[in-house]
């Protein structure tokens, strides 16, 4: 196939790839589309040994790397919180809550000097700088163009400045999501070079716009820019779709959850494979952002009336950090509760996630689709 987007990239198919996982990052790339690593958990160690790994399997195959740094962030006026600034700053009775949530459900606390974050997690205790924030990003930044990423993307507004400007300095290209047309002309007079438009059925932060009205109100509004279609595709016919509302490609995220590779937690994947396109809802419990995620009993805790507001980005990601690491262990223990708390973030598209594959199954399977979705409408075109 050949778009803009596959000559920009050098890669064989229009497939961008977003995921945590550096295995699903590798095997769409050499599968012929291009993985984006999502590094906003990541500490900066482990963002080099993730990216040197990633390099080292796909050879010179082209990746991403995705950064989030919002455009509005609690803090910003006085150069950013850091971790012990945010902890300081969370009301009594939300820990209260939280903490209410964790004894009913009978999870059980972590162990002593517990290491189950990996150094990713969000509220992870050596962090400094506060995550979704310029100065968590500014090194992960750096390390990304120290290597050969070719593609770094904001996922949540207009990339900063400092970002547009160390990227294009190094010849490498870089993306923002958008979820309104206006949003995509900033990003453009920003300097962006690929827009990636994502649709209210995506997973994780999104608008309130569908992707079928949203694409090609964006394609318009910043042609000739090269625009991907993103929430509610992870099939042929959905990108066939994407393409023919007048995007160069595609941008998924939560159809690589359930793969083989993914590191989704089992009992999460297990919800999701089974789960149907009715199963998310957009909340806020997370990330202080509404964001789409599978729906559970925890997100249906923080939807009771009596319960509190949930608090702004920062500050929710890292109350609910601790307890999200808390749910996570305590789901494989026999009795607890943690299982009906546990979930993630996904789109609607997790109603056709019903079997486990590999990230290149999913890939070639999405362009054999797209291939036949594409000859059926030109022949109903010649009749």
């Amino acid at each position: 196939m050949r778009t803009a987007i596959t000559d920009l990239l050098d890669i064989e198919f229009p497939i961008f790839a977003f995921s945590h996982c550096r295995d699903v990052v590798a095997a769409v790339s050499k599968a012929g589309g291009l993985g984006v690593l999502g590094a906003v958990a990541h500490s900066p160690e482990q963002l080099e040994i993730d990216l040197r790994w990633i390099e080292e399997e796909v050879g010179d195959r082209p990746y991403g790397v995705d950064l989030i740094v919002p455009a509005k962030y609690a803090g910003d006026e006085t150069g950013g919180y850091t971790m012990d600034d945010i902890r300081s700053l969370i009301p009594a009775e939300h820990q209260a809550f939280i903490d209410d949530i964790l004894s009913r459900y009978q999870v059980p606390d972590l162990p002593a000097g517990d290491e189950s974050a990996g150094g990713r997690g969000l509220g992870d205790a050596s962090r400094t700088a506060a995550p979704f924030s310029a100065a968590a990003a500014g090194p992960q930044l750096e390390i990304a163009l120290a290597h050969r990423t070719a593609f770094v993307a904001n996922a949540l507004g207009p990339p900063p400045k400092f970002l547009i400007d160390r990227v294009k300095a190094e010849g490498r290209l870089v993306g923002a999501l958008a979820g309104k047309a206006v949003h995509a002309e900033r990003h453009v007079q920003a300097g962006v070079d690929v827009i990636i438009a994502q649709g209210y059925e995506a997973g994780g932060h999104t608008g309130e716009i569908g992707s079928m009205v949203l694409i090609p109100e964006v394609v318009d509004a910043v042609a000739p820019v090269p625009v991907l279609g993103a929430g509610g595709i992870g099939r042929g016919r959905q990108m066939a779709a994407a393409m023919a509302l007048g995007a160069q490609g595609v941008w998924c995220g939560s159809v690589w959850l359930t793969t083989d590779e993914a590191e989704t937690h089992p009992t999460v994947k297990k919800k999701m494979l089974a789960a149907t396109s009715a199963d998310t809802l957009r909340s806020r419990s997370l990330t202080g952002k509404h964001a789409r995620m599978l729906k559970s009993a925890w997100t249906e805790e923080w939807e009771r009336a009596d319960t509190p507001e949930p608090l702004g980005m920062p500050l929710q990601p890292i109350l609910s950090a601790e307890a999200q690491r808390r749910i996570n262990r305590g789901a494989h223990v026999p009795g607890s509760g943690a299982e009906k708390l546990a979930n993630y973030f996904v789109g609607q598209i997790v109603g056709v996630m019903n079997q486990p594959k590999t990230a290149s199954q999913v890939v070639f399977e999405m362009i054999e689709e797209f291939i036949d979705a594409s000859q059926s409408l030109a022949r109903q075109l010649e009749t």
